[in-house]
Parts: structure tokens; C-alpha cells; sequence
């Protein structure tokens, strides 16, 4: 057995079942070693669609992914994925050939790449050691969260595997909960007994059914309204306390009721500047706790009256088994009635700025929102409509959304919703797009129609990136270098095997509902003429963050 079969064998052995990348000559036999050992392998159109792939699905199924490329250029070419995922913790394997011969075109510093966007790097380098070293590339992904670069130089790759080397079958690492400190669940239980406005706000260390369950029945306790920011949308639809996202992407009411808090609590969030408008949600008397298992995290972009190193549902438990008695908080009728009627985007009044030509991108939302099944996975690109498609599409829970935007990248929208989607094969999966983003990324179009996805494609189509266009042309600045003439994306589709339809108005949208009702043997792509007078309500915040 060589190296090469020995590193893809003790991936598969370790868990991992999918594998997402382009294959050239360096990686070829650990692909295939990959494959014979039972993963699926999900071939990209481009190294950087692989990359993002393969963390949705990481995200969205809660298994390691690997991503495997070329030497050199597939490396380079994945890196904003990369880096993406390295930004968001993800746990993710990165297998990459290594060219030893600095005279090799091939040759680059890829070590130093890796680390230059945030992710952890190891190395193989002995056939008696490949095993082991491939299982702490693993166990270092899952238990510090992070993406790993492991490198295979091409020599190694050939060389024989002791035959004392034992792969087997082994227990995936897991990551053990941290128990919170008594003297800080005393001091959170007390702080909690004590407000009289307590709000919740979950992170992506909340995500999860165990961490929803403990949050609910503490809030419930101690009348908690409860949040989330982007990334963790979609963990407590459905109840009636929910404010949905904070942050840029909160409804009037939402933002009103955070700053009107007396008690923040942050569960496995890093209350940031997204999260808390760059405080501004804030109150000037609130008391602020954070609870994350990562005790560097602890106030690393906010001062906080309490800093709690703990598992999020582990110390949710821990304080209600502490039997303080149930208090209603913030939980009075008018704070329910203002949740009820006025909580969600689609109920705040607005001026629809439709066209004959062109459509509002609420009302674009509202009414794809009414059209698709409540059981969707969206994923959703970068860009000015962005927040549309957030808070006006629902999602069932947090494994209905997913959002990679650590990196704020345009482009990696359509490969999002392709991981997302083979993570959950039981939901419609939504990809939302900006023109712009759309045609960075078609080339995964391709991997769309090959994998029979049932995709739905919804882009939001300005003809601009609208970002530049509305935090600029109001300076009076020349927009030429960020409008474009109008493209037919809708054909661009068709060519890649799309269903594909051209909205304006919302009689367009009748062409959605008969594909719904079909077969959904080819995906569809809805190419919306969005209207473009005006910037969207969360963009001053995203300039703000520069």
C-alpha cells in the first residue's frame, strides 16, 4: 500500500464521507484512494467552488469534509474558499500535493499561503508515520475547529506503508464539552434573576438541538427574549419570543427590543460588530455576558460584565438546575403583541418601487417566500440584496441557512447551496445570488445540473454590483467601472442544462409554480430584474465594517 492509499483510507476510516475538489496529477491516487474507501467524491469545475463546497457541507451535516486539489495552482486557486472556511472555524481537511523541486513550475510556498488566511498546516512525511499523522490532522480540525492544510509532498506519496501500519476502522474525534466554572454559573444565575429585560443572543457555538433546548427553557425561566446572529438564523423559528437575527439584518422592532435590554447574553456568539451594530444595540446600562467553550473568545470585540468559559448547552443546564423560580422578564403582552405582528421584514409596511421592467426585491421575497416549500436550504451570496433573501425567505431551523460571509466574498454563493444541498438531500435547496456573484461562480453551474440537483436559483439582478454603486454615487463618484450592460443570465442557464425564466413582475413568477409541481428533473434558475434606486437597509453597516 503507498502513502497516497494509506492517507485517503484513514480519512474515510476517521469519518469523513465526502471529499470535494478538481484532480490533476498530485492528487489523483488519494482521490481514488478516497473513493475506494467509500467517500463520495464531488467533482467542482474549479478548485475555489470545491473549497466552499466542501465547508457548507461541513457546516450543514456536521462531519468533517475534505477538499483535495493540485499542487500550486489548485491551492491558490481554492484559497479564498479556504480562506472562508478557516474564518468560520470550520473543520476541514485540505489535502495538498506538495512539489519538493523549487525549480518545479508547481513551486510555491504553500505552507505559508495556508497560514496566511488563518488555517493550521501539518505535513506527511514518512510512510511509517502517514497513519498517525493524517489521524492528528483530523483530531486537530475537530477538537481545535479549524481547517487544515495537510500537505503530501509527491515523493512520500509513492512510497511504500510499512505493512505494521494498521488504519482499521477508528472512532471519530469529538470535541468534549467544557463545564463552566461554578462561581460563574452562580454569577450568571444571579445577573439573570435580577433583570427584568434579559435578551438571549446564539452564535454558531449555540447551533445545534441540545444548545436550542437548554436556551429555550432558560429563557423561558427567567422571560428571555431570544436572537441570533446571521449565521446561526433559523434556531429558534417558531417561537413566539424570537426576534430573529441582530444585528444589520434586524427588523425595526427587533433592534428596538435589543437596545431596550437591561441583560445581553451572548451563547457561543461573538457579539461583534455585525452582530451588535457596532454596539449600538447595546444599551448604555446593559450588563453584557458571553459564554463560549474558546476562553480567548471572552470579550475579544466587546468589554463584558461577565465572561463565562463553558459549552453553550452545557451551561444552559447548569444554571436551571439551580431551581430559581420562573420570572416573566421581558415577556409582557405588548413585547409579544409588537414579536407577533411586526417581528418579521415582510410585515413592515413599504413603498413597493416595482416597475413594468423591474421588480422590488421585497416584493421578489415576499412572494417566493408564499411559492417555495417551508423545508429549504438557502444559501446566499455577497453582495447589496443580500439581506433580502436573509430575512425574507424563512428557513425551518439552523440547518436552513447557511451563510458563508466570514470573508464577505462575492462568488461563493451557487457552491454554498451545491454543499449545502448534499448535506440535506431532504430539502429544496435556494441559492441566492446577486448578478455579480452569479457570473463569478458559473462555472459551478455545470455541477449543479451533473449532481441532478433540484436547485432553485434566485438572482437578485441589477445589472451592478449595487454595493459600490449606492455607498458611492451618492459622492457624486463615476460608476462606469461597477455597472454593467444588462446580461441575460437566464440563457447563460439554459446553456448549462437550467431550466430558467426572466422575472419583472410577480405574474412572472406563475412559471415557478408549475416547475414546482413538476418532475424537478432539471434545476431552476429565476433571473429577477431587481429595481436599483436604492441601497439596501443593512449596507451602511457593511461599509461601517471596512
Amino acid at each position: 500500500m503507498k502513502v497516497a492509499e494509506a492517507v485517503g483510507r484513514t480519512l474515510v476510516a476517521a469519518g469523513v464521507d465526502h471529499a470535494f475538489g478538481v484532480v490533476g496529477s498530485g492528487n489523483f491516487h488519494v482521490t481514488n484512494a478516497l473513493i475506494a474507501a467509500g467517500a463520495r467524491f464531488v467533482a467542482a469545475r474549479h478548485e475555489g467552488g470545491a473549497a466552499t463546497m466542501a465547508d457548507a457541507y461541513a457546516r450543514m451535516s456536521g462531519r468533517v469534509a475534505v477538499l483535495t486539489v493540485h499542487q500550486g495552482p489548485g491551492l491558490t486557486n481554492a484559497l479564498t474558499g479556504i480562506a472562508e472556511a478557516a474564518k468560520s472555524r470550520t473543520p476541514l481537511i485540505v489535502l495538498a500535493p506538495e512539489t519538493t523541486e523549487p525549480r518545479s513550475n508547481f513551486h510555491v510556498d504553500q505552507e505559508a499561503l495556508a497560514r496566511a488566511v488563518g488555517a493550521a498546516t501539518t505535513r506527511v512525511t514518512a510512510p511509517d508515520e502517514a497513519v498517525e499523522q493524517t489521524r492528528t490532522a483530523i483530531r486537530t480540525a475537530v477538537i481545535e475547529r479549524t481547517t487544515v492544510l495537510l500537505q503530501l509532498p509527491l515523493p512520500v506519496q509513492s512510497l511504500d506503508v510499512p505493512d505494521t501500519a494498521l488504519i482499521g476502522t477508528t472512532t471519530p474525534p469529538t470535541r468534549e464539552p467544557t463545564a463552566p466554572d461554578d462561581a460563574d454559573v452562580t454569577s450568571l444565575t444571579d445577573l439573570l434573576a435580577e433583570s427584568l429585560r434579559p435578551v438571549f443572543v446564539a452564535g454558531r457555538g449555540a447551533r445545534g438541538a441540545s444548545a436550542r433546548d437548554a436556551l429555550i427553557a432558560l429563557a423561558d425561566r427567567f422571560g428571555a427574549l431570544l436572537a441570533t446572529s446571521a449565521v446561526a438564523r433559523g434556531l429558534f423559528h417558531g417561537d413566539p419570543w424570537s426576534l430573529d437575527v441582530s444585528g444589520g439584518f434586524a427588523s425595526p422592532v427587533a433592534a428596538e427590543l435589543l437596545q431596550g435590554a437591561d441583560l445581553v447574553v451572548g451563547w457561543g456568539c461573538a457579539l461583534n460588530m455585525w452582530t451588535m451594530r457596532h454596539g449600538r444595540l447595546i444599551g448604555p446600562a446593559a450588563n453584557v455576558v458571553q459564554i463560549d467553550d474558546d476562553r480567548s473568545a471572552l470579550g475579544r470585540h466587546r468589554p463584558v460584565d461577565l465572561g463565562v468559559t463553558g459549552d453553550v448547552a452545557l451551561t444552559a443546564r447548569r444554571v436551571l438546575e439551580r431551581g430559581t423560580g420562573t420570572r416573566q422578564g421581558y415577556r409582557t403582552t405588548a413585547v409579544g403583541d409588537s414579536i407577533e405582528s411586526r417581528v418579521r421584514w415582510r410585515d413592515v409596511p413599504f413603498d413597493d418601487t416595482s416597475t413594468n421592467d423591474r421588480i422590488d426585491p421585497r416584493t421578489l421575497s415576499i412572494a417566493l417566500d408564499d411559492l417555495l416549500p417551508s423545508d429549504r436550504v438557502i444559501g446566499v451570496d455577497s453582495g447589496n440584496f443580500m439581506g433580502y433573501p436573509s430575512m425574507y425567505l424563512s428557513v425551518p431551523d439552523e440547518h436552513g441557512f447557511c451563510f458563508t460571509q466570514a470573508f464577505q466574498s462575492i462568488g461563493l454563493g451557487l457552491a454554498t447551496t451545491i454543499g449545502a444541498a448534499l448535506a440535506r438531500p431532504d430539502r429544496l435547496p435556494v441559492a441566492a445570488l446577486g448578478d455579480g456573484g452569479a457570473l463569478m461562480g458559473v462555472a459551478e453551474f455545470d455541477t449543479v445540473r451533473r449532481l441532478g440537483l433540484p436547485m432553485v436559483v434566485i438572482v437578485y439582478n441589477d445589472d451592478a454590483y449595487g454595493a459600490e454603486v449606492h455607498h458611492f454615487g451618492p459622492g457624486g463618484f463615476p460608476l462606469e467601472t461597477v455597472e454593467f450592460p444588462p446580461t441575460d443570465i437566464a440563457a447563460v442557464a439554459r446553456g448549462h442544462g437550467f431550466e430558467a425564466l426572466t422575472v419583472r413582475t410577480v405574474d412572472d413568477l406563475r412559471a415557478v409554480e408549475s416547475w414546482l409541481t413538476g418532475p424537478r428533473s432539471r434545476p431552476l434558475l429565476i433571473d429577477a430584474k431587481v429595481t436599483r434606486d436604492r441601497g439596501a437597509w443593512w449596507l451602511e453597516e457593511a461599509f461601517r465594517g471596512h
